[in-house]
């Protein structure tokens, strides 16, 4: 018995160790990572945002970015404000839960609570109507916006989304642990922050491969911030209910009226892109693909120039898409960096045709 009684001493003080280590890590990361932002609350939710007024020469209705999973703000404000400040009003948010945002009330749990509570913002700013732009989880909440709020959107923009029912629908198993009642918040606060570290660089290289990660990616879009545990948590919550979020919602995608690009890689290797973009590409009338060669998950980051073009043209611009994927696929064409064969999820089979 003292054998038993030394063995769980050890791991009670192990779990305090690894328990301590966290709450420090998390300081540590808020203290690098400070809110760049205001913050407003709206339907009961303390949402932490980045509100760019329009230029004296703005020639582009208002845009409001979405955030993917694991993100928070600055994974969209870094790539797009450079190129779009002066031209546009725009509304950077971090989702309920996510950067420094609050989780709000249970209804933040779906995309469609979401897209409800980014609606809230936008009120708050006199926005009736945006271009949303979004990129990964966020597809969902660009389509809750645009089929359950359709006159809040004058244009949807999708950037590698997730947006329809997947084979299995099925995620990494740490999305489904940190769900667990009791063992899920157990591992969140003791486990999470050491091993997302660990995993931070190779998930990055995932994400972006074949495409190069931008220098000093993960400090400037401040990705550790997921690690800390109500985040974590969060992240988790929104992924592992995404399947019956989209099952539900992706027979509906033919109400969409919104004009619509999505722009997708043949090299993704974290959503199913004959699924997902090619889906949206089916179900929403009218709406164009851009089918990128050798682009990874990141085209908010690797064909920004080309999303920027899709929202001029959503805006009434004449823009040749199509011939700019194309060029984007040349400057990229010899792209092979990142552990792609590590990551890899591999196509569904057989995959669907794809609409141009």
């Amino acid at each position: 018995m003292n054998l038993v009684y030394a063995v769980v001493a050890f791991l009670l003080a192990l779990l305090l160790i690894l328990a301590g280590a966290t709450r420090v890590g998390a300081w540590l990361i808020e203290r690098r990572h400070p809110p760049v932002g205001s913050f407003a609350t709206v339907n009961g939710t303390r949402l932490h945002h980045v509100h760019v007024p329009a230029g004296a020469g703005s020639d582009l209705p208002p845009l409001v970015f979405v955030h993917g999973a694991s993100g928070n703000l600055l994974d969209q404000m870094l790539p797009f404000r450079p190129l779009l400040e002066g031209r546009a009003e725009m509304l950077f948010v971090d989702r309920p839960g996510h950067g420094w945002s609050g989780r709000g009330p249970a209804t933040n749990d779906t995309p469609a609570g979401q897209a409800e509570t980014i609606a809230a913002l936008m009120d708050s700013y006199g926005m009736e109507q945006a271009v949303v732009v979004g990129h990964s989880f966020a597809g969902a909440v660009l389509t809750a916006f645009g089929v359950l709020r359709p006159e809040r959107v004058a244009g949807l923009v999708f950037l590698a989304p997730a947006s329809h029912p997947w084979p299995g629908g099925g995620t990494s198993w740490y999305y489904d642990l940190s769900e667990t009642p009791v063992v899920g918040r157990l591992f969140t606060e003791t486990l999470a922050w050491p091993g997302g570290l660990m995993r931070l660089g190779t998930a990055t290289d995932c994400v972006f491969a074949p495409n190069a990660v931008p220098e000093n990616y993960a400090q400037d879009a401040a990705i550790r911030l997921v690690l800390r545990p109500a985040a974590f948590r969060a992240n988790a919550r929104d992924v592992a209910g995404l399947f019956d979020f989209v099952e539900k919602l992706a027979p509906r995608y033919g109400e969409i009226t919104a004009p619509t690009v999505v722009i997708t890689g043949n090299r993704d290797t974290v959503v199913y892109e004959e699924i997902h973009s090619a889906g949206l590409a089916r179900d929403i009338p009218g709406a164009e693909l851009l089918w990128v060669e050798n682009l990874g998950h990141k085209p908010d980051w690797i064909a920004t120039a080309l999303a920027v073009a899709a929202i001029e043209k959503l805006s009434g611009l004449e823009r040749d898409l199509q011939a700019m994927a194309r060029q984007l696929e040349s400057r990229i064409a010899t792209d092979a960096f990142g552990p792609i064969e590590a990551c890899a999820d591999g196509p569904p089979t057989p995959a669907p045709a794809l609409q141009q």
